[in-house]
């Protein structure tokens, strides 16, 4: 057994390098989609509606690629194939997306744009934990965060930039303006061509070089917690019969349609063991689901820290441009300029926690070498609740930049902490599927987020969504807490 080489900063600057064109489309999605939703007349409670589509195709996409690009081995590699895949059908999907006529044409775009995202971005997480040794992972993730950062920062900025030199930033009803759609147009080529790159600078370990490095398998510490045999009907029962009940609650009780979303996902694991269960042991389905069963104890305590954080992530997407529209620049109406220029503001602001976030990507390592990576991970995250709350109790919508701060550290550490922490507990063997099922929980936040929020805004929270964002500020404080859980191990980068 050998250890895997030190690769260079440039071998790993060109190895995470696409993350900057996926990003672009993470960023124009994220900061853009609301507004072409409410642009093509969906009304604000219905937005988190539209919205499930992103969670709900990485919730599927992710651990068949996982599993697939496990399997795969040609010419380009494992992971690379799925890389120029993705970013092709990302490209067509950011290009359309705009362009959209109606809201339904727009919503289904959205399914497609994600689902491949997925495509490109789950190996890409593989690919870190593949290409570098235990004691180079945190900055290779770290890295990527930089890039995430990068990427979103410009992508964020665009429409702003694009309307301060004059392209149209209104437009007449149902039409999204000019400045959303080039900003499309720029993101689909700046995507491709940051794929390519990746794919042609740099190589892959074929699979029987993984099982010869010493880190094949995990320590110990983190071993596997295999089940016995094939799901039980007396758990399939259970699941399946807790989202009919959840069902039948919400019927009686005339609640929010949303609301048979969280039903409908304790009646899909169900069904999921249930097809599982009868399957042959060697069916993809089967194996993915004994892996989830058989999940690393150091997962399975990750997976709570998942939860919170993305719900906090969740919540600030999707009601940020209303909140901060509404409450700083005094409008909710889509049509007018006081809007508009809110709904920029918002670009600016998710460029600069990005922009946040690649400073915090360089400085996230050197605290992981100073109090390790749980602490790290803790302080972040709870920097990112103060500065979701610090949304509501700031007036000046200049000021808000200052709330950004936090809110980049928060998502830098987001998007590499936990996966240095999960890529050390699971086999080299198994890295592409792990990294897929652990996508349930980002997944499954969003999905909740998407199903209750809508409702929660109505009901709970006086219909005002900048305390939707004061809840995601709480959420992340918990996932703090829930990080001290995670099993502690030696941490060096």
């Amino acid at each position: 057994m050998n250890s895997k080489p030190q690769l260079s900063f440039w071998q790993i600057w060109n190895m995470c390098f696409g993350f900057l064109g996926i990003q672009f489309g993470f960023a124009l999605q994220n900061a853009n989609a609301s507004r072409i939703f409410e642009t093509l007349g969906a009304p604000m409670d219905a937005v988190p509606g539209l919205w499930i589509a992103a969670p709900l195709t990485g919730l599927l996409v992710q651990p068949v690629i996982g599993y697939l690009s496990d399997r795969t081995w040609t010419r380009w590699g494992r992971r690379r194939p799925y890389f120029m895949i993705g970013a092709v059908l990302t490209t067509l999907a950011l290009l359309v997306m705009p362009n959209s006529p109606t809201l339904w044409i727009a919503a289904g775009t959205l399914w497609v744009l994600d689902a491949s995202i997925n495509i490109s971005m789950e190996p890409f997480r593989a690919f870190v934990g593949d290409q570098l040794s235990p004691r180079q992972r945190p900055a290779g993730f770290s890295m990527q965060s930089f890039f995430i950062g990068v990427g979103a920062v410009v992508a964020s900025f665009l429409p702003f930039i694009l309307a301060y030199f004059g392209v149209a930033n209104t437009a007449g009803p149902g039409e999204v303006p000019d400045t959303v759609r080039y900003a499309f147009y720029f993101g689909a080529v700046v995507l491709l061509l940051a794929m390519s790159w990746t794919v042609f600078s740099t190589r892959e370990y074929s699979p029987a070089e993984l099982a010869g490095f010493d880190d094949a398998e995990p320590s110990p510490l983190h071993a596997a917690q295999r089940v016995g045999g094939p799901p039980q009907w007396r758990q399939i029962g259970l699941w399946l019969g807790l989202g009919v009940v959840l069902a039948a609650l919400i019927a009686w009780r005339q609640g929010d349609r949303m609301l048979y979303v969280l039903a409908g996902l304790c009646a899909s694991y169900g069904l999921l063991l249930a097809v599982a269960r009868v399957l042959p042991g060697t069916h993809m389905l089967a194996t993915i689901v004994d892996d989830l069963r058989s999940m690393p104890g150091t997962m399975r305590r990750l997976a709570w820290v998942q939860f919170f954080s993305w719900f906090a992530l969740f919540a600030m997407w999707i009601y940020t441009t209303a909140a901060v529209a509404g409450t700083h620049f005094g409008s909710t109406d889509t049509q007018t300029a006081a809007y508009n220029e809110g709904a920029n503001w918002v670009g600016v602001l998710f460029g600069a926690y990005n922009g946040f976030a690649a400073v915090a990507a360089l400085i996230i390592p050197l605290m992981v070498r100073a109090i390790g990576l749980r602490w790290s991970h803790l302080i972040n995250l709870w920097l990112g609740g103060l500065g979701l709350i610090s949304l509501m109790l700031i007036k000046d919508p200049q000021w808000l930049l200052l709330s950004m701060v936090g809110v980049g550290f928060a998502w830098a550490s987001i998007l590499s902490l936990p996966y240095a922490l999960l890529s050390d507990s699971v086999p080299a063997a198994k890295m592409g599927v792990y990294m897929g099922i652990f996508n349930f929980f980002i997944v499954i936040p969003q999905l909740v987020a998407a199903s209750a929020l809508g409702f929660a805004l109505r009901n709970w929270l006086g219909g005002d969504p900048i305390h939707v964002l004061v809840l995601g500020g709480c959420s992340l404080f918990v996932a703090g807490l829930c990080v001290l859980r995670v099993p502690s191990q030696q941490e060096v980068v």
